[in-house]
C-alpha cells in the first residue's frame, strides 16, 4: 500500500513539479490520541458517506461518488434514458439536476494540482506525428477548478444544487452534532478549530481528501487484469478482442495513447490511462439532460474557460475543454462525456471516428461524413461548442475505427476494471471478448 501513495504523489510530482493531490496524513496537534478519536484518513471516511451535511440530510459525497460503483452516480432521475444511469445527479433537494456528469472519484489522488504546463506524449503518439503539449494540467471537477482533492471535498456540500446547505457555518454546526467529530477534529486540527467556521470547514475538507488519497486498496488498487498482467499473473489470449484492442491502444495506429498514456512505457505498473490534459473534442450538447434540469436554452458550458484560476486573457483559447477522464473502470462507469451525453462505450468509439472524420473535412470538404450515433440511428450532432476543437489530434490517423476494431477496444477497456467490480461487467461480452 505504501508503495502505491508514493507512486501516486511521484507521479503528482512529476507533472506539476509540486507534491501531489492529497494532504498529508498524521495527528496535526501532536501528543497521544484517546482512543475514542479517529486519525485523519478514518474521519474523511465517516465525513465521505455521512448525509448529515446535506441540507436535508438525504445526500453524501458516497451518494455521487458511489464506492460499490466504481465511484460514480448509479441512480436514476428525469434524465435517465429508460434504465440507465442519469447523465447528471440529482440534489438533496430531490428537484435540482445538475449539467455535469459526476466523474469517478478513483485514481483521482494521482491528478496533480491544477497548473499550467508542458508534457511529452508516449513514445508511439511521438512516432506518429502527435508532438508535446502545453496548456493547463489536472486539478479537480471537469474543468480543474479545484486545485486539488481538499478543495473538491469543500464544493458540493455548500453548492445550491448538491448537496445545497447555506453556507459553511451550517456545515460545521452539523458537524458538531456528533461527539465523535467533535473530539476527533479537535485531536487532528487542534482544541480550537471550531473557534473559527472558515478553518473548521476547511478541516473537514481536508480530512475528505486525506481518506481519498490515503486508501490505496479502495480508491486506487491496481488489481485489474490488465495489472495482473503487467505481474505475470493473468494473461490475455492472443487472439481474443481484448488482446487486439490493447495492441491497438498502445500503438500508433490509434491516437488514444495521446491523451489516455500518462506514463512512457505501456507496461509501467503506474499507469493511470489520462493525461490529466485539456481538450475540447467537440462534444455536443446533452439536449435529454436540457430538457429536463432548467438549464437555459441558449447556456454553452464552456468549461476549462469557466475555472476562475484562467486568466480573461486566456479564456477564449480554452472555451470548450475539458480534462481528460481515466479509462480506469471505464466499463462501469457510464454514461460519459462531461455531459453524459452517450451511454455506451460503443457511441463514445463511434463518435471518436467521426470527430476524425470531420477533422479531415476541414482539409478536404469534400470527404463526407455519414456516420451515424449507433445509440440513437441519427447524426452525430453538432459540437456545443465549435472552436478550439483539437482537429490536428483528432484526425491524427489514418485508420478506421471499423465495428471489428471498435468492439475490440471495449474489450480490451473492460479488462481495466479494478476487480471488486468485476462482477459489474455485461457477462456475455466478457465471454465474447476472451476475458
Amino acid at each position: 500500500m505504501m508503495y502505491r501513495i508514493l507512486v501516486a504523489a511521484m507521479t503528482a510530482w512529476a507533472l506539476s513539479g509540486c507534491s501531489g493531490g492529497g494532504s498529508s496524513g498524521g495527528n496535526s496537534s501532536g501528543g497521544e490520541q484517546p482512543a475514542e478519536t479517529l486519525n485523519k484518513a478514518e474521519l474523511g471516511e465517516k465525513l465521505f458517506s455521512d448525509t448529515n451535511l446535506s441540507f436535508n440530510r438525504s445526500q453524501s459525497c458516497a451518494t455521487c461518488h458511489n464506492p460499490q460503483h466504481g465511484f460514480v452516480d448509479v441512480r436514476r432521475n428525469d434524465a435517465s434514458d429508460g434504465d440507465r444511469p442519469a447523465p447528471a445527479s440529482l440534489g438533496d433537494n430531490g428537484t435540482s439536476i445538475g449539467d455535469r456528469n459526476a466523474p469517478t472519484a478513483a485514481y483521482m489522488a494521482f491528478s496533480p494540482d491544477f497548473n499550467k504546463g508542458t508534457r511529452r506524449r508516449a513514445p508511439s503518439q511521438r512516432t506518429s506525428g502527435i508532438g508535446e503539449y502545453s496548456g493547463y494540467l489536472g486539478g479537480q471537477f471537469h474543468d480543474g477548478r479545484a486545485k486539488d482533492l481538499a478543495a473538491q471535498a469543500g464544493g458540493p456540500p455548500t453548492n445550491p444544487g448538491e448537496m445545497a446547505m447555506p453556507d459553511k457555518a451550517s456545515v460545521v454546526a452539523r458537524i458538531q452534532e456528533n461527539t465523535e467529530y467533535v473530539a476527533s477534529f479537535k485531536a487532528v486540527f487542534g482544541e480550537t478549530i471550531f473557534d473559527n467556521s472558515d478553518a473548521a470547514y476547511d478541516a473537514m475538507a481536508d480530512a475528505i481528501g486525506e481518506f481519498e488519497f490515503s486508501q490505496a486498496e479502495m480508491f486506487y488498487p491496481f488489481d485489474s487484469k490488465y495489472d495482473k498482467s503487467l505481474k505475470g499473473e493473468y494473461f490475455y489470449e492472443p487472439d481474443s478482442l481484448a488482446a487486439t484492442g490493447r495492441t491497438l491502444f498502445f500503438s500508433s495506429d490509434f491516437t488514444c495513447a495521446a491523451c489516455h498514456q500518462l506514463r512512457n512505457s505501456n507496461t509501467d505498473p503506474g499507469e493511470i490511462f489520462t493525461s490529466f490534459e485539456y481538450h475540447n473534442i467537440g462534444v455536443p450538447e446533452n439536449t435529454r439532460l436540457r430538457a429536463v434540469n432548467g438549464v437555459a436554452e441558449d447556456f454553452v458550458d464552456l468549461g476549462l474557460a469557466l475555472n476562475p484560476a484562467v486568466p480573461d486573457s486566456e479564456k477564449a483559447e480554452n472555451e470548450g475543454k475539458f480534462k481528460v477522464p481515466t479509462m480506469r473502470d471505464v466499463a462501469i462507469t457510464a454514461p460519459y462525456m462531461h455531459n453524459g451525453v452517450f451511454d455506451t462505450l460503443e457511441a463514445v468509439l463511434a463518435f471518436y471516428e467521426h470527430a476524425k472524420i470531420r477533422a479531415r473535412q476541414q482539409n478536404n470538404p469534400q470527404l463526407v461524413n455519414t456516420l451515424l450515433n449507433p445509440e440513437t440511428n441519427q447524426a452525430f450532432r453538432v459540437p456545443e461548442v465549435n472552436r478550439n476543437i483539437e482537429h490536428a489530434l483528432l484526425g491524427g490517423n489514418d485508420k478506421t475505427l471499423t465495428p471489428e476494431t471498435i468492439k475490440a477496444f471495449e474489450c480490451f477497456f473492460m479488462t481495466l476494471t479494478d476487480e471488486r467490480y468485476e462482477s459489474l461487467l455485461d457477462a456475455q461480452k466478457v465471454t465474447e471478448c476472451g476475458i
